[in-house]
């Protein structure tokens, strides 16, 4: 799965992705593995894409 969400595909609502994001976090007990960090980055440029902002993804 690419990292970056494809932007032909139908935009999840911001609810949606924030829900995802929290049962994530959820999940994970606070700590995240390097599978779960993946997805959690994944997440947030989802996230910004459906909130029409931008994610600088760390260093």
């Amino acid at each position: 799965m690419s990292p970056h969400p494809n932007p032909s595909a139908v935009a999840r609502p911001v609810s949606v992705v924030n829900e995802e994001i929290r049962t994530l976090w959820q999940r994970a007990g606070g700590l995240l593995s390097p599978d779960e960090e993946t997805e959690y980055r994944r997440l947030l440029v989802e996230w910004a894409a459906a909130a029409g902002t931008s994610v600088r993804p760390a260093a």
